[in-house]
């Protein structure tokens, strides 16, 4: 029979060996804060095959991340709701080459309290209308695509008296569930994730750029291989059903 020594040294060498051969790696994900949810169950689906490979996500509006990430934020991946930010990334030199990738697509939708009357984007011009919640459109692509399509109704000169303007598309959110808004524009995905507010209205395709979700590997990481292969994932069919699941769609390859 094994002395006790013995098994102790032996588990010890055993675990030793584990760790050398699958070293801990800890990836850090700055991503749009409209991805939160699917991107931590994607995460999870992730580990199940990879339990080396932990996360720490930064969530948060796509150009307060990509500014972050210019400064030097530490940051391995950068998923972005919107193509400039990432654009801005690449143009500087701060994204790894051949890593980019259109993985996602999106939708704007006018939201408003469960109980509103609120019925489509011309009743925004109404006199019980107050404050309209918007991403704040120097950093939240949301927001962006809120004034692009408010100006394709002729409603934006209208209604810049009652903007309040967010850091990010889930404060916008929380805004109108809380009744600290009377409308907003959020994705589809983030309305989805909500039981205390309605859809009002789906913004038309032509009325605002493509709402497009690209991916990529952040340069100067210490963990591009690990990087590189969770990206990878995030393209894959097993990747994607998560975020279909979300609400999202798949951006055309």
């Amino acid at each position: 029979m094994p002395s006790r020594r013995f098994v102790l040294v032996f588990g010890l060498t055993a675990a030793f060996c584990a760790c050398v051969g699958y070293p801990q790696t800890t990836l850090t994900v700055s991503a749009a804060a409209s991805l939160k949810e699917a991107l931590a169950e994607a995460e999870t689906t992730y580990q199940q095959a990879h339990r080396n490979v932990e996360f720490r996500n930064n969530f948060g509006s796509s150009g307060t991340l990509a500014t972050q990430i210019d400064q030097g934020a530490p940051a391995d991946v950068f998923l972005s709701a919107a193509a400039k930010p990432m654009d801005e990334l690449e143009a500087k030199g701060l994204i790894v080459s051949g890593t980019r990738r259109i993985l996602l697509r999106n939708s704007l939708v006018l939201i408003a309290p469960a109980d509103s009357r609120l019925r489509d984007f011309q009743g925004l011009a109404d006199d019980s209308i107050r404050l309209i919640a918007l991403g704040d459109p120097a950093s939240v692509p949301a927001g962006q695509y809120g004034r692009q399509t408010l100006t394709y109704f002729h409603l934006l000169e209208k209604l810049n008296s009652r903007f309040v303007l967010a850091k990010d598309v889930r404060q916008v959110l929380t805004y109108v569930e809380t009744g600290n808004a009377d409308a907003g524009l959020v994705y589809a995905t983030d309305a989805q994730a909500s039981t205390r507010v309605r859809v009002v209205a789906t913004a038309p395709d032509s009325s605002h750029d493509p709402i497009l979700y690209p991916a990529a590997v952040v340069k100067g990481t210490h963990n591009e291989e690990t990087a590189r292969k969770f990206v990878e994932f995030l393209a894959s069919p097993a990747a994607r059903a998560i975020f279909v699941k979300h609400g999202f769609t798949i951006a055309a390859s």
